[in-house]
C-alpha cells in the first residue's frame, strides 16, 4: 500500500463527510472538505508520478474516488435543491452507462481498455468547477450568476459529448463479438 493509495483511500472516506455536511446545511464544512479532497487528489497524483509510486490499485482507486466524490456531491446538492435534478440525472446516468458498458464487455470476455478521453477530462474539470462554485456560493452567500449558468451549460454539453463518444467506442469494440451458434 503506497502513500498515494492511502491518500486516495482517505479521499474516499471524505465522501460521507461531505454528504453529511450538505444534508446538515453545513455548507462551509462541505466546501472545506471538498477543497481538502481536491488538494489530496493533486498530491496523490504528484507523488505517484514524481516518485514512481503509480500502481494498478491506484489506477483503479483514483477514478473511483473522484467519481464517488462528484456523484455524491451532485446527488446531495440535487436533493438539497441547489442544482437542477435533471443535471444530477445526466451526470449520474453518464457514469452508470460507462460502468455498465465496461461490465458488459467483461461479461462477454472482451474487456475494453479504459483510457480517459480528453473530453472526459474537460468534463471532470467542468463538473468540479460547477460543484465548487455551488458549494462556495452556499457556504459564503454570494450570487454565482451568470457563471453558474455557463458552467452548468459546460457540464451538460461535455457530459453528453463524453458519454456519446464512449458509447460509440464501446459499440465499435463490441461489434467484433461473434454471435454464438
Amino acid at each position: 500500500m503506497s502513500i498515494p493509495n492511502i491518500i486516495t483511500l482517505c479521499r474516499i472516506l471524505l465522501v460521507p463527510v461531505i454528504v453529511w455536511a450538505i444534508a446538515s446545511n453545513e455548507m462551509a464544512v462541505a466546501f472545506a472538505v471538498f477543497v481538502v479532497a481536491g488538494v489530496s487528489d493533486a498530491i496523490d497524483g504528484f507523488l505517484a508520478k514524481r516518485f514512481n509510486m503509480a500502481s494498478e490499485l491506484g489506477a483503479l482507486l483514483d477514478p473511483l474516488a473522484d467519481k464517488a466524490l462528484l456523484v455524491s456531491i451532485y446527488v446531495s446538492l440535487g436533493i438539497w435543491g441547489a442544482i437542477p435534478r435533471w443535471l444530477v440525472i445526466l451526470v449520474v446516468s453518464r457514469d452508470i452507462m460507462i460502468v455498465g458498458a465496461v461490465l458488459i464487455s467483461w461479461v462477454f470476455g472482451k474487456p475494453i481498455p479504459m483510457k480517459p478521453l480528453m473530453v472526459s477530462k474537460l468534463n471532470t474539470v467542468a463538473q468540479v468547477a460547477f460543484a465548487a462554485m455551488v458549494l462556495g456560493a452556499l457556504a459564503f452567500g454570494f450570487e454565482p450568476a451568470p457563471y453558474d449558468l455557463f458552467l452548468m451549460g459546460a457540464v451538460t454539453v461535455l457530459t453528453l459529448l463524453s458519454v456519446s463518444l464512449y458509447l460509440v467506442e464501446w459499440m465499435r469494440h463490441m461489434s467484433t463479438i461473434e454471435p454464438s451458434r
